[in-house]
Formats: C-alpha cells, sequence, structure tokens
C-alpha cells in the first residue's frame, strides 16, 4: 500500500536539487535551528526549496518517518537526506557541505 504523504516526499526531494524541510520558512523560520540551516544555505547562494512542517501535520510526521530521522529541519540534496542543524553545521564549517554540493553539480545562484 502506498503512502501518499511518503510518495509526495519522495518526488519533492528527486525533483528538487535542495529540499530543506523547516519550520516556518526562509523569511520567518520559527525555531533557531531551521533559521541557523537558512542562513548556511543563504550564504553558499544555492537555489533551495523549503516547506513549512508546521503548516502540515501529516508532513511533520511523515518526514520524521520517510528518513527515520526525529528532529526537524532536515535537509536533501539530490534526494539524499544529509542531516539537521547540526549535522549541516559541522559540514559547512568543515568544507564537506560545499564539496557535496560541487560534487551534485549545484553551483551559486548567478
Amino acid at each position: 500500500m502506498t503512502n501518499p504523504v511518503s510518495d509526495r516526499i519522495k518526488d519533492d526531494v528527486t525533483s528538487n536539487d535542495i529540499v530543506l524541510y523547516m519550520k516556518g520558512d526562509p523569511m520567518f523560520p520559527q525555531c533557531g535551528f531551521s533559521a541557523t540551516v537558512i542562513e548556511i544555505l543563504n550564504y553558499f547562494n544555492v537555489e533551495y526549496k523549503t516547506h513549512n512542517v508546521l503548516q502540515d501535520e501529516s508532513l511533520r510526521d511523515g518526514i520524521k518517518q520517510y528518513s527515520d530521522w526525529p528532529t526537524i529541519p532536515q535537509l536533501y540534496v539530490k534526494g539524499e537526506f544529509l542531516g539537521g542543524c547540526d549535522i549541516i553545521r559541522e559540514m559547512a564549517a568543515n568544507g564537506e557541505l560545499v564539496a557535496h554540493f560541487e560534487a551534485s553539480g549545484i553551483s551559486p545562484k548567478e
């Protein structure tokens, strides 16, 4: 049996280069962890899509099941779950995140 929320997430993370499931939106993050990941993505000047899990309880629960990761935010690059705030912050600090973007064919916006 298919799960419509899981199908929606899978379609979204595979059809967009970078997807962030967060609390709030890029202009008004509703938690510090989501705000931190937005700051990192903006710092690297990459295009990304976001979803506010606070507006959709089924998405909020569904993304946790999809990734088997208990917390929000969650960052996906080319369909791959990279992690939450702490992992993304560490990857950004040690150069792994930009290397991952480059290896995935993602370059800064013009």
